[in-house]
């Protein structure tokens, strides 16, 4: 998961280098926490936060065969 979300997040911002993604697992819940330069998080939330949920969307699709809950995170 953390790959995938550093693929998406990193086609959308203007600094990429300053992305960063951490992903921690329990066993219940994956929890993938994104890092972005403060000038791209309104390129990573969207308006409304409508790309933030597609990502989330993205992410929940992919891990729907580890019967895990994934938690996407974003911080500044």
């Amino acid at each position: 998961m953390k790959e995938l979300v550093e693929i998406i997040a990193k086609a959308l911002v203007d600094y990429p280098e300053e992305v960063v993604v951490t992903e921690t697992e329990n066993e219940k819940a994956i929890v993938v926490d994104l890092k972005v330069a403060s000038s791209d998080m309104g390129k990573v939330i969207g308006k409304s936060g409508r790309i933030a949920k597609s990502i989330r969307s993205v992410v929940s699709a992919a891990a729907s065969k580890t019967n895990k809950k994934v938690i996407v995170e974003i911080d500044n």
